[in-house]
């Protein structure tokens, strides 16, 4: 990976303050957000184009062991730098990113206490970070029981809040609720909302390592408090007497749309550990999957079992044919027969079902360019996981297995782990705990160069440029909620994602159902989209890793809309999100990696709308074909949602498409260059 950089002189390197009240500021570089903090009572505030956003709001955190980090402390030191780089991703919505932020980072002291703490504050144009440094604090044991972060707004009933309850059932999949603010309890992170001024915010946190989630609890009407996810015993983060928090993020923008074409959060996490990482391969993969959520396959052994190796090769034949990289088989390994979710110490990780031959398999797919797609279901078992991690992984590099989807599925939102004295403990899947077990997934794997994508994960943070193999995770409702959910998602839910969960980072959304209405388009369990919203989700929902996920003769009817999916790419080069607003409508383009193509994709809710779209992203002075998949005249998820128009027209960047979206239809485009 390459790395540009320029860094600016330091424009005030250390001072010295007196142990009186004091404050200092920071901006943006361009000068529209200013941050100031406060010693007097440990508060910070955030102004942007010179109106309040954050009032001042309170800082600190809470020990069992020592006095808590709060009022009292004064500023001692500080010193400021710029910095304006860039860096390359060895895959992502943008090949390069640039990184130009302003830094303050602020030494603190307590008059009655020996060991100060730093706060650190990194100003960009499209937001800011902050964390806490504290150094050893002379106890060998340091147990944080509440972290006092406040981020306050002052007009709660006037801001609208779009979020997810923090802390509830089955980790983040649940549909997004849209509230003012003052009706939200707590809520998980990204939390996005709209000020009466149009301004929209995000909050968040980015480098989530060895400590707990952060989740908002609203205390007092736009009052929003961290609240640290729990251990089982109620500590929120066991330390050995210093640590560094990840950090707390506020994204911020004009608009909707200035969200979605943000950097912040990967900006604020280190830079990949792994070194070469060109065996982390972006990619499409078809699999055994879908059929289990019908009904029409098992997970476990029987009659309907899916992971046969028949079934399995008959999977790599279709990729192969389509130019698919991957073949998903879940299903394959012992422990799936029963209620194989509240079972998770029965699952055997290397121990596949006598229907079953991964040599076969693999070998097979070799000659085919088609790689298996590993599968570990732990049910939320870590302890047992954990015990066979080693050998599992080691068995899948043995026959060239080189992305594996985990999962977690637990009800309850908990995982299991058995403790030192042989004790079930149930831990919340956000917890300290929890984030270390799957970053400790993503680095074993990595060591046989093996990429994860994570189901029922730990939220996303960035961690994917400290740790490319990261490749993708779940982490929200995803397709398999249309197949048995109740509600299905409705029309509106992946035009709230972008501007919510996927803040954050790649979603495997599992894109690409034809067969809308199995049951019939009067049943409640259906995908409540037409024909082309799901070519659209391609290009809309980014991950490098997208799975084609219906029956593979469920495609057969509809061979011409299916080449948009043949055709679309995994990796970018760059990203632009164009229109939206946060779960009305999107609109995004996407230039290939490897291609002078270009890629568009609009969707919209239960709303019908025609928008307008200049295409002068596209490069002057180049003439581009444009394969365009849109709703038919027609078109309607109720009752038409196969209607489909596929026409081409020649385009320029000085030309603008008009795109008719029926209800929860879209859009979608290849330009072709000539």
């Amino acid at each position: 990976m390459r790395l540009f950089y320029t860094l600016c002189p330091l424009f005030a390197v250390i001072t010295s303050l007196s142990l009186s009240a004091a404050t200092l500021s920071v901006t943006s570089p361009d000068g529209n957000i200013a941050l100031t903090l406060d010693d007097s009572n440990l508060t910070y505030q955030v102004q942007f184009h010179g109106q309040p956003v954050i009032a001042p709001s309170k800082l600190g955190f809470r020990f069992l062991q020592l006095p808590a980090i709060a009022s009292g402390y004064k500023i001692t030191q500080h010193s400021r730098s710029s910095v304006n780089q860039s860096w390359q991703q060895p895959w992502g919505e943008r090949e390069t990113v640039v990184d130009q932020h302003n830094e303050l980072t602020v030494t603190l002291k307590h008059p009655q206490r020996k060991a100060p703490f730093t706060l650190r504050f990194k100003l960009f144009n499209d937001g800011l970070g902050f964390r806490y440094e504290v150094p050893q604090q002379g106890v060998a044991k340091l147990d944080i029981i509440d972290e006092l972060t406040e981020f306050r707004l002052s007009d709660s009933k006037q801001t609208t809040a779009w979020w997810i309850p923090g802390r509830g059932w089955n980790r983040y999949e649940m549909l997004y609720r849209t509230t003012a603010l003052n009706e939200v309890d707590r809520a998980h992170t990204p939390f996005t909302f709209k000020l009466p001024s149009g301004v929209h915010l995000s909050i968040h946190e980015a480098a989530l390592v060895d400590f707990a989630a952060m989740v908002l609890d609203q205390q007092r009407d736009g009052v929003l408090k961290s609240d640290l996810t729990p251990w089982s015993d109620g500590i929120r983060v066991k330390t050995n007497g210093s640590f560094t928090t990840p950090w707390r993020t506020i994204q911020i923008a004009d608009s909707a749309v200035g969200l979605l074409n943000s950097d912040l959060i990967l900006n604020l996490n280190e830079p990949n550990k792994l070194g070469d990482v060109s065996w982390v391969k972006p990619g499409k993969y078809a699999g055994i999957w879908w059929g289990m959520h019908l009904g029409s396959q098992t997970w476990g052994s029987g009659p309907k079992h899916g992971a046969t190796t028949a079934n399995t090769k008959a999977y790599i034949d279709f990729a192969a044919q389509n130019g698919f990289d991957g073949v998903l088989v879940e299903g394959w390994n012992t422990g799936w027969d029963g209620e194989w979710f509240l079972n998770g110490e029965v699952f055997n990780f290397t121990t596949p079902y006598p229907d079953f031959d991964l040599a076969a398999v693999t070998a097979y797919g070799a000659t085919k360019g088609v790689k298996l797609v590993g599968h570990h279901e732990t049910s939320g078992h870590i302890s047992n996981y954990e015990a066979q991690m080693a050998a599992a992984y080691d068995l899948y590099a043995k026959h060239g297995v080189s992305q594996i989807k985990t999962g977690y599925v637990a009800d309850g939102g908990q995982a299991t782990r058995i403790d030192e004295n042989g004790i079930e403990r149930k831990e919340w899947h956000d917890g300290q705990l929890m984030v270390n077990h799957y970053l400790y997934s993503v680095t074993e794997a990595a060591k046989r160069q093996i990429s994860i994508n994570t189901h029922e994960p730990i939220k996303d943070t960035g961690l994917r440029r400290t740790y490319p193999n990261w490749i993708s995770r779940e982490g929200a409702r995803g397709q398999e909620y249309n197949a048995w959910g109740s509600p299905p998602n409705p029309p509106e839910h992946t035009a709230m994602l972008p501007f919510t969960r996927m803040l954050s980072g790649p979603m495997d959304y599992t894109p690409g159902i034809f067969n809308l209405a199995y049951n019939g388009l009067d049943a409640e369990n259906r995908v409540q989209t037409t024909l082309a919203k799901e070519l659209a989700l391609y290009v809309v929902l980014y991950s490098p890793i997208q799975m084609v996920a219906d029956l593979p003769e469920h495609y057969d009817a509809h061979p011409k809309a299916f080449q948009f999916i043949k055709d679309v790419p995994t990796d970018w080069a760059q990203s632009q999100a164009l229109q939206g607003e946060v779960g009305d409508f999107v609109v995004f383009a996407r230039q290939d990696k490897h291609s002078n193509d270009w890629y568009l994709g609009a969707l919209t809710d239960e709303q019908a709308r025609t928008l307008t779209v200049k295409l002068d992203f596209l490069p002057a002075g180049k003439r581009f074909t444009a394969q365009i998949y849109r709703d038919g005249k027609n078109a309607d998820w109720r009752t038409q949602p196969y209607d489909i128009i596929i026409e081409q027209q020649s385009v320029t960047a000085n030309d603008s498409l008009t795109l008719p979206l029926a209800s929860s239809g879209g859009t979608a485009i290849r330009f072709k260059a000539l």
